[in-house]
């Protein structure tokens, strides 16, 4: 195992949506893995680093509540990006023409701990001498410092990460005593596995060009006590 953190983060709402529910969003009762990792890339990302959850402690009772949302229906293309930077064209799309009104049940109230450490990918390595204590000083400088490049969030941009914080240990006394004995999460989506491996297909990082395509992995956690234990669960994923 790497470099490893203990970090708590808390919100007044998230949502961590099940892929089942293509049309009104619902959220799994606990974060998925992804929108973990996408939580801590907000905070520090590099190609050379894999973030890896080791461990989730759900400190407040699962609570939801029902809301409607609007919702943009597209996004703008890559392509009017580039012509806007050129000067041959604009990026803009229109709300009021894209708006789409949904219904949404999410969390409100929630307080994650996350364990976690990182292991080097070998990817678009910047200096011959990158190692895994020069990405743990900088991390560590910026959870500290309370750094980020992006708002943290909680699985959808909208709803933001209101505290992230380092600990050294998380305090289990703090868990919900609703959130006592064993709980079967059942079947939750772990992340997405990407045909190209994080490689260009073009092989130009300059300039790369990406695969779309992914396998969806699952895996079925237990909450024990308020703590899941991803590394004993991610042995089992299917794909």
């Amino acid at each position: 195992m790497g470099y490893g953190f203990k970090i708590i983060a808390e919100g007044d709402y998230a949502l961590f949506t099940r892929p089942e529910m293509k049309v009104e969003r619902v959220s799994y009762d606990v974060p998925t893995i992804s929108a973990l990792e996408g939580m801590l890339k907000s905070v520090y990302w590099k190609p050379a680093v894999r973030y890896v959850i080791d461990e989730i402690v759900v400190f407040n009772p699962i609570r939801f509540i029902n809301v409607r949302r609007n919702e943009v229906k597209s996004k703008i293309p890559l392509s009017a990006v580039r012509s806007q930077i050129n000067g041959t064209g604009t990026a803009e799309i229109f709300s009021s023409e894209e708006r789409s009104q949904r219904a949404g049940m999410i969390l409100r109230d929630v307080k994650y701990g996350v364990s976690f450490h990182f292991e080097l990918t070998g990817l678009k390595c910047e200096h011959d001498d990158e190692c895994e204590e020069k990405h743990y000083n900088i991390m560590l400088r910026r959870l500290k410092n309370g750094q980020f490049f992006r708002q943290p969030c909680l699985g959808c941009r909208e709803f933001a990460v209101k505290k992230l914080e380092l600990v050294d240990e998380f305090r289990l006394d703090e868990v919900s005593e609703t959130l006592k004995g064993d709980i079967d999460l059942g079947y939750m989506l772990y992340g997405l596995k990407f045909e190209d491996g994080g490689k260009p297909v073009n092989g130009d990082w300059s300039s790369p060009k990406f695969s779309d395509k992914a396998d969806a992995m699952y895996y079925r956690p237990h909450m024990i006590d308020g703590v899941i234990d991803v590394g004993k669960y991610r042995e089992v994923m299917i794909c």
